[in-house]
C-alpha cells in the first residue's frame, strides 16, 4: 500500500504526498544508527510513497550529519534527483569539534564528528544553504528552504533590544532566502515553528510561500484563533504542512509533552493528563488507536495539504500510510466533541 494523492504546497508549484518525512534520526539524534538501518528506512520513504518523496532535514541535525547520510543513500538506492524533494532548515552552520562533545544541544545527538553554530543574517544563511548543498553531496540539492526554529531564536531575547536585533536578523536571513527564489536556487521558501503566533508575528512582514506548525494544531490543540490564522494562510495561498501531531508522543503514552517533563501536579499537568485519560476511555471504547485519531485530525483541516512524521522504524512508515487509509467512526468524533475533549464547533470532523 502506497500513498498516491499529491496535494499542491500553496503556489510554490510543488505537489507534496499527504506524509513528509523528517530525518533527525539520521543525525544520530540520541542514538547512532547503523548505516545499514538508515538505508533501510529511506528505502522505505519510497516504498511506502510515490515519487517525489518529500523529506524535511536541517544542518542541525547531526550538525550535517543528516543531510551527508541523505545524499550517500540517495545514490547508493540509485534515486533520481527528480523523485525526492529535500527541505533543508537553515541557520546552523556545521565547524568542526573541538571538545568531546558538541556545543549545541548537548547529549541531545550521539557519535558526532562535527559541531554546529547558529548563524542567522543574510550571508549566514547563504552559507548554510550552500554548505547543505554540498554536504548532500552535489547531485542533490534542497529546492524547499526555511529559516530554523526562529521562535526559540527570538525567545532567546534578553530584553527588547535584544528581540529587535534577532528579529532584523531573520528579516535579513529570510531577505536572503527569497533572493535565491529568485536566482531560481530553490522553489520555495517557508517557516517552521513550535509557537505558531510567531509565525503570525513573521507574516507581517514575510509572504511565506508554505507554513509548517509544530505542536501546535492537533487533537488537543486547536484554538479558534489559530484556526483564523489557518483559514487566512489558506486564502492568501500559503501551503501549510502539520508536524508534531502527537505533542512529543505524550497523547499516545509518552512521558513528556511537547518534550518537556510536566508534573501531573502542576497546572499544565493538571489538564493535559485528565484530558490524556479520557481521550484513551473514549479510543478504548470506539476501538480507535489513539495515533490513529490524532494522525487524522491533523489532516482533517481542508487547508492542510501535508502532515511531517519522523520515525526511526520501518513498521511504523507502513503503519502510518495504512491510517490514512482507514476511516475513523463518526460516534467517536461526536463522542469528543461532546465530552469537550475537541471544540463541539470544529466542523471538520
Amino acid at each position: 500500500m502506497k500513498l498516491t494523492e499529491k496535494n499542491p504546497l500553496g503556489k510554490t508549484g510543488l505537489n507534496v504526498p499527504q506524509i513528509i518525512y523528517g530525518t533527525s534520526y539520521l543525525g544520530n539524534l540520541y542514538r547512532a544508527l547503523p548505516y545499514e538501518d538508515k538505508l533501510d528506512l529511506m528505502q522505505k520513504w519510497f516504498e511506502c510513497t510515490e515519487k517525489p518523496v518529500v523529506i524535511d532535514s536541517a544542518g542541525k541535525y547531526g550538525a550535517g550529519l543528516a543531510l551527508e547520510i541523505i545524499g550517500k543513500g540517495l545514490d547508493d538506492l540509485g534515486v533520481a534527483p527528480e523523485d525526492i524533494i529535500i527541505s533543508n532548515k537553515l541557520g546552523w552552520y556545521r565547524i568542526p569539534l573541538e571538545g568531546d562533545e558538541p556545543t549545541f544541544e548537548p547529549g541531545a545527538w550521539a557519535d558526532l564528528e562535527n559541531d554546529a553554530i547558529q548563524t542567522f543574517s543574510y550571508d549566514g544563511i547563504v552559507k548554510c544553504h550552500e554548505q547543505g548543498n554540498s554536504l548532500l553531496g552535489g547531485t542533490y540539492r534542497a529546492e524547499v528552504v526555511s529559516v530554523h526554529d526562529p521562535d526559540e531564536y527570538l525567545f532567546a531575547a534578553i530584553g527588547d533590544e535584544d528581540r529587535a536585533k534577532r528579529m532584523e536578523e531573520i528579516l535579513e536571513s529570510y531577505h536572503a532566502l527569497f533572493d535565491l527564489k529568485k536566482e531560481g536556487k530553490v522553489k520555495a521558501v517557508g517557516i517552521g515553528s513550535k509557537d505558531w503566533k510567531t509565525i503570525r508575528d513573521l507574516y507581517e512582514h514575510v509572504r511565506f510561500d508554505w507554513v509548517m506548525l509544530a505542536n501546535s494544531f492537533t487533537i488537543f490543540h486547536h484554538p479558534s484563533e489559530l484556526l483564523s490564522f489557518i483559514e487566512q494562510l489558506h486564502r492568501d495561498g500559503v501551503g501549510i504542512i502539520n508536524s508534531a501531531v502527537f505533542h512529543g508522543g505524550f497523547l499516545t503514552g509518552g512521558d513528556l509533552f511537547d518534550y518537556q517533563d510536566i508534573s501531573p501536579a502542576s497546572e499544565k499537568g493538571r489538564i493535559i493528563y485528565p484530558w490524556r485519560e479520557s481521550f484513551n476511555r473514549i479510543c478504548t471504547r470506539h476501538q480507535v488507536k489513539p495515533g490513529d485519531a490524532c494522525i487524522h485530525f491533523s489532516m482533517s483541516h481542508a487547508a492542510i495539504v501535508s502532515m511531517a512524521l519522523n520515525t526511526s522504524k520501518p513498521e511504523k512508515m507502513k503503519r502510518n500510510v495504512e491510517i490514512l487509509h482507514r476511516e475513523i467512526p463518526d460516534v467517536f468524533w461526536a463522542e469528543m466533541k461532546s465530552e469537550g475533549l475537541i471544540d463541539p464547533n470544529y466542523k471538520y470532523v
